[in-house]
C-alpha cells in the first residue's frame, strides 16, 4: 500500500471514452473540432457586461449558450454558470460514450472536477441583492452556489454516482490533476469517473479578482489579445467554459462495448517555488516524472500541448523545460488554447480533451495568432495551419496562478465518429 493509500502493483489503464466540451470554440465535440482546425477564434470583445471601464476588454466567451436549455430548470436557478457549463459537458460526455449511469452500480461511480474561483458570477449578483436591498434578499442558494465543490456534488446527484467524489482548486493546472485522480480512482475500484473542469468568471467581480495577478492582457483588438511564445507577447485572454470526460479502465470499457479516444498513460504534478527562491522551476522535473509514469521516453512523444501563458518570461521558462526533456527545437509544440483564452479550472480539461481529439485525427493543430517568434525560444511550435503527422503520443501542460504544475500523458485510441 502506498503512502496515499493506492494498492501497490500494475495500474490498470484508464481510457477516455466520452468527450463534452462546452468552450468558446463551440459546444459539442464536433463543432469545437471543426474551430480548432480552421483557426476560427472565439475571443471577442467581452459582451456579459460592459468592459468599458476596465483594463481588460477581451475575453473567450461560450456562444449561444442558455441554460434553461442545458440545464433542468430548477438546477438553473439554484447554481452557477460553471456548474452549468460543467452539468451540459458531462451529460455530453456521457453520451458520447454511450454509457447510461442508471445501468451501473452507483458506488462504482465517481466525479471529480477541478475549480479555481467556484460560483462567482452567482456570488455576485447575491452580493448587489444584499448591498442594494438588505440580507432579506439573499438567496439560500448563495450557500452552495458559490461552493468550489458545488459542480461535483450536482454532477453527481444528478446522475446517482455516489462513490468517491472530489474537487480540485489548482486554477490552470486543475484539469489535469482531477484526470490524474480518475485513474487513482480506478485503481481503488472504481468503474467509471466522469472528471474535469469548468469555469465562468467573466462578470465585474470575477475579472476584478483576476486582474491583480498582472498576466492579462490588456490589447483590445481580439487578434492580438493572446500570442504566447510570440515577441509580442503581453500576457492572456481570460475565458470561459471548459471539458468534462468519461474515464474507465480499458476493460471495462470493453466489456460494455465502447470505444475510447485514447488511453492516460501519465500524471505528475509538482509546485513551483515562489519568486526570489534559489530552488529550480519543477516543470522539466514534472514532464520526466510523467513520462516515467508513462513508460515511455521523451524521443516517444509526438506533441506536447503547451500551457502558453504568454507573458513572456513565463513562456521562456516553459520553452526551456521542453527543450530540456525532448531536445532543442525536436518535438512539435502547439497552444490551440489561442482561440479560447485562458479556461482557468476547465483549460487543462479541454486542452486534454483536444489533444486526444489530435491524436485521434491524425494531425496536430496549430497555434492561431503568433507570427513572430520570440527570439531564444527555440521551439518548434506549429503556426499557420495543422499538421498532419499522425501522433500518436501526446503530453499536456499545466500551470496554475501560485505555482501549481502539471504534465499529462495520453496516447491515440480507436475513436474516430467525431470526425465522420
Amino acid at each position: 500500500m502506498s503512502a496515499l493509500g493506492i494498492p501497490e502493483g500494475p495500474r490498470r489503464p484508464a481510457v477516455v471514452t466520452g468527450i463534452g466540451v462546452v468552450a468558446p470554440t463551440g459546444i459539442g465535440v464536433r463543432r469545437h473540432w471543426e474551430s480548432v482546425l480552421a483557426g476560427k477564434s472565439g475571443l471577442s470583445r467581452i459582451t456579459r457586461f460592459d468592459p468599458s471601464s476596465y483594463p481588460v476588454k477581451v475575453a473567450g466567451e461560450v456562444p449561444g449558450f442558455e441554460a434553461g436549455d442545458q440545464v433542468p430548470g430548477r438546477l438553473a436557478v439554484q447554481t452557477d454558470r460553471y456548474t452549468h457549463f460543467a452539468l451540459a459537458a458531462a451529460q455530453a460526455a456521457l453520451a458520447d460514450a454511450d454509457a447510461d449511469p442508471a445501468q451501473l452500480p452507483e458506488y462504482e461511480m465517481a466525479v471529480v472536477t477541478a475549480s479555481s474561483s467556484g460560483g462567482t458570477e452567482f456570488g455576485q449578483h447575491e452580493m448587489e441583492q444584499l448591498y442594494q436591498r438588505g440580507p432579506a434578499w439573499v438567496g439560500a442558494y448563495q450557500s452552495i452556489a458559490w461552493f468550489y465543490a458545488a459542480t461535483t456534488g450536482q454532477v453527481s446527484i444528478r446522475h446517482g454516482m455516489r462513490g468517491p467524489c472530489g474537487v480540485i482548486c489548482a486554477e490552470q493546472a486543475g484539469g489535469l490533476d482531477a484526470l490524474g485522480q480518475s485513474r487513482r480512482l480506478l485503481d481503488t475500484g472504481s468503474r467509471l469517473v466522469l472528471a474535469g473542469g469548468t469555469d465562468a468568471s467573466l462578470c465585474p467581480y470575477g475579472l476584478t479578482a483576476q486582474l491583480p495577478t498582472g498576466a492579462l492582457s490588456t490589447e483590445d483588438d481580439p487578434t492580438r489579445a493572446y500570442l504566447p511564445f510570440d515577441e509580442s507577447a503581453g500576457g492572456y485572454a481570460p475565458g470561459e467554459g471548459g471539458a468534462m470526460l468519461v474515464v474507465e479502465t480499458e476493460q471495462g470499457a470493453r466489456e460494455r462495448g465502447a470505444g475510447h479516444y485514447g488511453r492516460i498513460l501519465g500524471y505528475a504534478a509538482g509546485f513551483d517555488p515562489p519568486a526570489g527562491s534559489t530552488r529550480p522551476p519543477v516543470l522539466a522535473s514534472v514532464i520526466r516524472r510523467a513520462l516515467a509514469d508513462a513508460g515511455v521516453t521523451a524521443d516517444a512523444v509526438d506533441v506536447v500541448f503547451a500551457d502558453a501563458v504568454g507573458v513572456p518570461d513565463l513562456d521562456r521558462a516553459e520553452a526551456g523545460a521542453i527543450n530540456e526533456v525532448f531536445g532543442a527545437g525536436r518535438v512539435p509544440v502547439t497552444a490551440p488554447k489561442t482561440l479560447t483564452g485562458r479556461l482557468y479550472a476547465g483549460g487543462a480539461a479541454l486542452d486534454v480533451a483536444t489533444a486526444l481529439l489530435s491524436l485521434s485525427a491524425g494531425v496536430i493543430p496549430h497555434t492561431a495568432g503568433p507570427g513572430r517568434p520570440a527570439p531564444g525560444l527555440d521551439i518548434d511550435l506549429v503556426v499557420d495551419r495543422p499538421r498532419h503527422t499522425a501522433p500518436r503520443i501526446a503530453v499536456v501542460l499545466a500551470r496554475g496562478h501560485g505555482g501549481f504544475t502539471s504534465a499529462l500523458v495520453v496516447d491515440a485510441g480507436d475513436r474516430t465518429d467525431h470526425i465522420k
